[in-house]
């Protein structure tokens, strides 16, 4: 493949322009070096710190479980609430239809993260030279939230990638509208966007969706329906099951809502910071905020973002600026202004679409002379980079071996009920009940909450036929079908199991 362009952002001069004096209209592109050996460095090195510092062993989580045990040989589906997507089963199908290891699977998912991430990169090549290129990857890939949930089987990270790629090919395909290539790259991102979380494939894509409505010169029909068609094909799915099993995709969403503390005016924005110090999930979000190192990258992100602006306007390139940034502050303004808790996963797809635009900032610094002293830049500019990342990787290490602990905890409850002959196939209801009943390989079940999907008495059936535990906190009480069961201390749960079964799991 032929070397990609370089984008400044403007439209060819015509014959009518002054020599050297371009319109700043769209994005123009002239020929500059790939770059590719770069990118792969920083989709390979994020690859590596996945496996070195986000251990494969890791159990799963209680989303990973939910999504995994859809396509698992390992145990039965756990029940598919109406916020969730089709596309992180699918994603990791190849690996959990045949081996229950998390290891495998997290080196699966490392390395596909990684390639995801040199794609969604160089989809940019034209738009912003390679050397920014690399470091928006480097910024992107280093951030805890990005290295711990890389590995993961959660949606997320995917959406990031699709939302930075699909940007990416949405200004090549504008720059060129003989690009087929690039409208297929479009469809495509849009298309696993919306398969992996439709609702937020549509808030990022938003501004892309807006700006051939509101900008003559931006109004491509095969460009907007390339975006469109993407969007469409990754939630079809999720449209149809939407219909078959949620009363339609009102229903689906208005469930949806419920489940997530009813959407509405909702100012997250201190939720998120409180959650940067490493909580995976920050419901309710009342602890105190994290200390002043671990918080300031982010609340210099949208100082960072608008300095970048105003440089890409002054220097009358500002399409490969101002669109990724509007998509970001579009795929963020859900989590931050309209939801009533936290998760540092959720902004992601912001953090990648920032990247770039920060990136280039920071090589604007390095190379242009400017009032700052070069020689200052030079020495302060690497000093905070060596900082940043020194904080990010000691909020990883401490959420991983957080994470861990309780994972394996997990994992200690599901022997112990193997050891009280609780075997599949077999329920399991109660405390942390999806990702114990994963692990050990039964069924999960729940009377009341989001993922409510049987009746007291429809547990007491099962209990009849198949080996049936309920778990209960140390401090709690069992439920009332529950009551008059056996009793077990396991792994630090009391542990009920239904009369008739063995420690040899026999009836």
């Amino acid at each position: 493949m032929r070397d990609g362009p370089q984008a400044t952002d403007s439209t060819s001069a015509t014959s009518a322009d002054p020599p050297g004096v371009a319109t700043p209209s769209t994005v123009r592109f002239v020929p500059r070096p790939s770059g590719e050996a770069a990118l792969a460095a920083v989709a390979g090195a994020f690859t590596l710190a996945q496996l070195l510092l986000v251990r494969p062993g890791m159990g799963l989580g209680w989303d990973e479980s939910v999504y995994v045990s859809q396509v698992s040989s390992h145990a039965p589906a756990a029940f598919f609430s109406a916020p969730r997507a089709r596309g992180v089963p699918l994603l990791v199908a190849p690996i959990a239809a045949w081996t229950s290891s998390t290891a495998v699977l997290r080196i699966y998912l490392a390395a596909l993260s990684g390639l995801a991430l040199f794609l969604a990169l160089r989809a940019w090549r034209g738009v912003f030279p390679a050397r920014v290129l690399a470091t928006g990857g480097a910024l992107f890939a280093t951030l805890w939230v990005t290295l711990f949930y890389g590995p993961q089987a959660m949606p997320n990270y995917w959406v990031a990638v699709g939302a930075l790629a699909g940007t990416g090919w949405f200004l090549r395909a504008q720059a060129n509208r003989f690009d087929r290539t690039a409208l297929w790259g479009v469809g495509l991102s849009a298309c696993l966007m919306a398969w992996m979380r439709p609702t937020d494939a549509v808030w990022a894509a938003l501004p892309l969706l807006l700006l051939p409505v509101f900008l003559r010169r931006w109004r491509r029909p095969a460009l907007s329906a390339a975006l469109a068609a993407g969007l469409a094909a990754g939630a079809a799915e999720w449209v149809i099951e939407a219909y078959v099993s949620y009363g339609g995709p009102a229903q689906r969403l208005s469930d949806a809502s419920r489940i997530q503390g009813g959407l509405g005016w909702n100012i997250a924005v201190a939720d998120q910071l409180r959650a940067l110090g490493g909580r995976t999930l920050c419901r309710p979000c009342t602890s105190a905020p994290p200390s002043v190192p671990e918080t300031l990258w982010w609340c210099a992100l949208p100082l960072l973002a608008a300095l970048a602006a105003v440089v890409a306007v002054r220097a009358r390139r500002p399409a490969a600026t101002l669109v990724p940034l509007a998509c970001a502050a579009s795929a963020a303004f859900p989590y931050l202004f309209l939801i009533g808790y936290a998760a540092p996963r959720f902004l992601l797809p912001a953090y990648a679409l920032l990247a770039l635009p920060v990136a280039d900032l920071l090589v604007c610094l390095v190379r242009a002379p400017g009032r700052i002293p070069r020689p200052l830049i030079l020495v302060l500019l690497p000093l905070a980079l060596v900082g940043h990342l020194a904080v990010q990787f000691v909020v990883l290490e401490h959420t991983v071996r957080r994470t861990t602990a309780a994972h394996r905890e997990w994992a200690a409850v599901a022997a112990g009920l193997h050891r009280l002959g609780v075997h599949p196939p077999c329920l399991v209801t109660g405390e942390n009940y999806v990702p114990i009943a994963y692990y050990a390989g039964c069924s999960s079940a729940a009377t009341s909450g989001h993922d409510a999907n049987t009746t007291a008495a429809g547990i007491g059936r099962t209990a009849r036929r198949l080996p049936t535990a309920a778990l209960v906190a140390p401090d709690g009480s069992p439920p009332g079908y529950a009551r008059s069961w056996t009793p077990h201390q396991v792994a630090g749960l009391r542990v009920y199991v239904a009369p008739g079964v063995t420690p040899e799991g026999r009836r």
